[in-house]
């Protein structure tokens, strides 16, 4: 007999994935007849661009034009229509199939959920004033800046739950133990979020960050499983779900790029499982390439401040092998057997340590 728990998890998956093929064309059908793509260019400042840049840009920059740049609403609102309908119907049908399929839970899933969401939507808006840049010049302007300091005021607020409410103050280190760490979880917390939040860059070519944060999510969704948070788990499944439906449409040519509607909330959301499951440490393996490309970005920015020279050709990192010759196919594929990989040695970190 399969254990109600394994359907809890993987069946939600499923119905996510669908729900979002389904809904995919309705919503195509809106971003291609408001234009929801972008009106001006990068390239347009040629002072503030590298020659290496605009080289490898002009092609981007052409198909980026014509094509919709929100399709991350597709796994946000896919997740939520599946969480909500069994949710509705374990509350109105009842039973215990539908008992037992319900996830939404104010321990487990609900601060998860929420960063998804408000990430989501908080993206939305800052995608819309990039789309109308010419209308809204001064909103994007401002954007640019604000996002960093709403992504800190959510990191902040969320800790204090973790910390007041949840009494978490001490961080896994695996085959260590918990470290006490006391008031600085806050800070740390804080920081954890940010650092995730920058690797949002990571959305630069067709169907990478999708495939990258898929096989996040479902590395977090078996550690969650392991630590029998079941609730958890299938909050991951259910996002892996969307995100795939999502990456039906964005492999090449991509129908639509995920923009900062689906990177805002999704990196929000997996710092947050990433404390809900005790294994924050162990995003820094699963989560390896959002780390170097994050990186790669800092790396470069420093350098070329401080000491005028610049680390990569082009930054962050899957833009330096492109500027090298890699197909954007070949780095695409390179990404995903390396975060498989990644993913299965946190997942076997997480056991074992």
């Amino acid at each position: 007999m399969i254990p109600s728990s394994i359907l809890k998890v993987f069946l939600p998956s499923v119905v996510s994935f669908i729900v979002g093929i389904l809904i995919t064309p309705l919503f195509t059908k809106y971003f291609y007849q408001y234009k929801l793509w972008k009106r001006s260019s990068r390239l347009d400042n040629d002072d503030a661009m590298s020659e290496a840049f605009k080289k490898l840009h002009v092609h981007n920059e052409k198909s980026e034009t014509g094509t919709p740049r929100v399709g991350g609403i597709i796994i946000w609102v896919s997740v939520v229509i599946v969480i909500l309908a069994i949710f509705i119907l374990s509350k109105i049908v009842g039973g215990p199939m539908f008992d037992k399929l319900d996830f939404l839970s104010r321990g487990q899933t609900l601060l998860p959920l929420s960063a998804l969401v408000l990430g989501g939507l908080f993206g939305l808006l800052e995608d819309t004033f990039e789309i109308f840049g010419d209308r809204f010049h001064q909103f994007r302007n401002g954007m640019k800046g604000q996002n960093v300091i709403v992504v800190t005021l959510i990191g902040l607020l969320a800790s204090f739950w973790f910390y007041f409410k949840l009494g978490m103050h001490t961080v896994h280190i695996p085959f260590a133990g918990d470290l006490n760490i006391g008031w600085l979880f806050i800070p740390f917390f804080v920081i954890v979020v940010l650092g995730t939040f920058s690797s949002r860059v990571i959305d630069g070519i067709d169907g990478l960050a999708g495939g990258v944060m898929a096989v996040a999510f479902a590395a977090y969704g078996m550690i969650a499983y392991t630590k029998d948070l079941i609730d958890i788990a299938a909050l991951c499944m259910v996002i892996v779900g969307g995100i795939l439906a999502f990456l039906w449409f964005n492999i090449p040519p991509a129908r639509f790029y995920m923009g900062e509607t689906g990177m805002l909330g999704l990196t929000l959301t997996l710092a947050f499982v990433a404390f809900l499951t005790n294994s924050v440490v162990i995003l820094l393996v699963i989560g390896i390439l959002l780390v170097a490309t994050s990186l790669s970005s800092t790396i470069q920015i420093t350098s070329k401040k401080y000491f005028g020279k610049k680390v990569f050709l082009v930054a962050p990192l899957h833009h330096h092998f492109q500027a090298l010759g890699w197909s954007r196919e070949k780095i695409t594929m390179r990404y995903w057997i390396i975060a498989i990989m990644a993913a299965v040695v946190g997942v076997i970190i997480a056991i074992l340590g």
